[in-house]
């Protein structure tokens, strides 16, 4: 008969890591939903920066499912910032010219509303993310060698 091991340290990585993936799935499929269905105007922009930011949290949870939650919280604010600031050029514009699909990722104008909704966005992934940390954390039994 076998026993159960109990979890080792991989395993809260492990599973934030899944969650990750499984929350990016999901709001990627939302995103273009809102994107492809979504009347134009201000609340499916609204939506669809949300999103965004909480994609870009997610995937660097996804990338690197060990880091506490502030530094990935900053690290896809930054992301959502730098390419809303790259849309003050005509690189993502150019790009998205070349292959639609990437105006997806970059977008093509400024709007500095958009900023204000990704912080916003990656702040309330942040606290959830911090939420159920802590609750794992206190649900998992300290184990002793």
């Amino acid at each position: 008969m076998t026993r159960a091991l109990p979890p080792g340290p991989r395993a809260p990585a492990a599973r934030r890591r899944s969650a990750a993936a499984l929350a990016l799935a999901a709001v990627i499929a939302a995103g273009l939903t809102v994107h492809g269905l979504g009347p134009d105007g201000a609340v499916t922009d609204i939506t669809g920066d949300a999103l965004y930011a909480v994609a870009a949290f997610a995937a660097g949870v996804l990338i690197a499912p060990r880091a506490a939650t502030l530094p990935v919280a900053g690290l896809a604010a930054a992301w959502c910032v730098g390419v809303e600031l790259l849309q003050l050029t005509a690189v993502p514009s150019a790009l998205a010219a070349w292959f639609r699909p990437i105006a997806l990722v970059l977008g093509t104008g400024f709007d500095a509303r958009d900023l204000v909704v990704y912080v916003a966005a990656v702040v309330v992934a942040a606290v959830i993310d911090a939420a159920v940390r802590s609750r794992r954390a206190a649900q998992t039994p300290a184990h002793s060698d």
